[in-house]
């Protein structure tokens, strides 16, 4: 079983962090799921619809689900290059700051650009509205 990451393809910070991921040593180890993707159901692969859509979330190849900071070092367990971060992320201090960061940034991200969406994307995610489009 793969590591899979659920993402915001309409979140255009959250779709170049993940495009940098794809392209990475180990990325074939990763499968990639757009969040806001037509189609896409939460509720089968487990996760909370509400949840999924405020805070990253990462399935391990074991099953666990990793959430927030906890996500990204999932993410940085699974590339090669990227190990020595999630070493240095599981220090109290680094984990700490990390996790503030954390939450100025879901506290930003509404507000941050969009990607341009369809109505059906826009369906499930709390963040999408079109008409400001």
């Amino acid at each position: 079983m793969k590591t899979t990451v659920y993402f915001d393809g309409l979140c255009v910070v959250c779709s170049r962090e993940i495009d940098h991921y794809r392209k990475s040593r180990g990325a074939d180890r990763i499968d990639f799921l757009d969040i806001c993707g037509v189609g896409f159901d939460p509720v089968a692969h487990g996760l909370d619809p509400f949840s999924v859509h405020k805070v990253m979330h990462v399935k391990r190849s074991d099953g666990s689900l990793a959430v927030r900071v906890e996500a990204f070092i999932a993410i940085w367990e699974t590339l090669p290059g990227y190990t020595w971060l999630a070493r240095t992320a599981r220090f109290p201090l680094i984990r700490s700051l990390l996790e503030v960061g954390y939450d100025v940034f879901v506290a930003i991200r509404p507000h941050l650009p969009r990607r341009r969406a369809t109505a059906a994307q826009c369906d499930t995610s709390p963040y999408c509205d079109i008409r400001r489009r």
